[in-house]
């Protein structure tokens, strides 16, 4: 169901382009294995075959401060591991019952959910560094963009399709996965949200999100899941492919 308000798509997203024509750099993430499990797992989600994984768990918030999620799981007697569930970590049976706005939070700990959503941004900025230490091609990515978001309708815009998602195809350098959020645009228009995938064209590394989880995960060499676990911005626990998503 498209909104009523939705704007039209813009000439760039962020500082990324939008590919309509060719979408061949895209086709990798369609040739799914037969016994990938689809969207539930990191596979699914990000991409099959990497050396390592990595979980990036989306910080809680306090005010406008970011908030670990080990921060929250001291207050509650509770530890954190890769495998940890943001709603068991609080308390709560039921996955969808922390979005009601009537769960309790811990005053003075938190006060706000971690984001729902593909990366946000200030974990961005911590997983770009990273990244370009593991890619021979940093100036030459490529972006997947979930067409269902609400801000813009994509309508007549190709799509390649990954499990339980169409996505539009942006390219540009890993220095701008961050730019549709970035102080750049009119923060009167839409604000996108970032990218669900991103990719360099050396297929190094895979970065992904959803609308639905509150982590990001991440593909890659051995070496490069373990500069993510080691850096001091990022919350990361080394997971499989097989692992589920939250």
């Amino acid at each position: 169901m498209r909104l009523v308000d939705q704007c039209p798509p813009p000439p760039v997203y962020g500082r990324l382009r939008i590919e309509r024509r060719d979408l061949s750099p895209a086709r990798w993430l369609e040739q799914r294995p037969p016994h990938d499990d689809g969207f539930g797992t990191v596979a699914g989600v990000c991409a099959p075959g990497f050396e390592a994984y990595a979980r990036i768990l989306h910080p809680a918030w306090l005010g406008a401060e970011p908030v670990r999620w080990d921060q929250v799981a001291a207050v509650y007697g509770r530890s954190v591991s890769a495998g940890t569930r943001w709603h068991e970590l609080i308390g709560l049976g039921d996955r969808l019952l922390y979005r009601n706005d009537d769960t309790p939070a811990v005053p003075g700990v938190w006060d706000e959910h971690p984001d729902e959503g593909p990366t946000p941004a200030g974990v961005a900025r911590a997983l770009i560094p990273v990244l370009s230490r593991h890619t021979g091609t940093p100036d030459r990515c490529w972006y997947g963009l979930w067409e269902g978001y609400g801000q813009y309708n994509w309508d007549g815009c190709p799509v390649f399709r990954t499990p339980g998602r169409d996505e539009i195809l942006l390219s540009g350098p890993l220095d701008d996965a961050d730019s549709p959020a970035s102080p750049d645009g009119d923060p009167d228009e839409c604000a996108p949200e970032l990218p669900d995938l991103w990719w360099p064209e050396d297929r190094a590394w895979c970065v992904a999100g959803d609308v639905d989880l509150v982590s990001t995960y991440v593909g890659g060499s051995a070496a490069c899941v373990a500069d993510l676990l080691a850096a001091p911005g990022l919350e990361a626990y080394e997971i499989t492919e097989t692992s589920a998503v939250d």
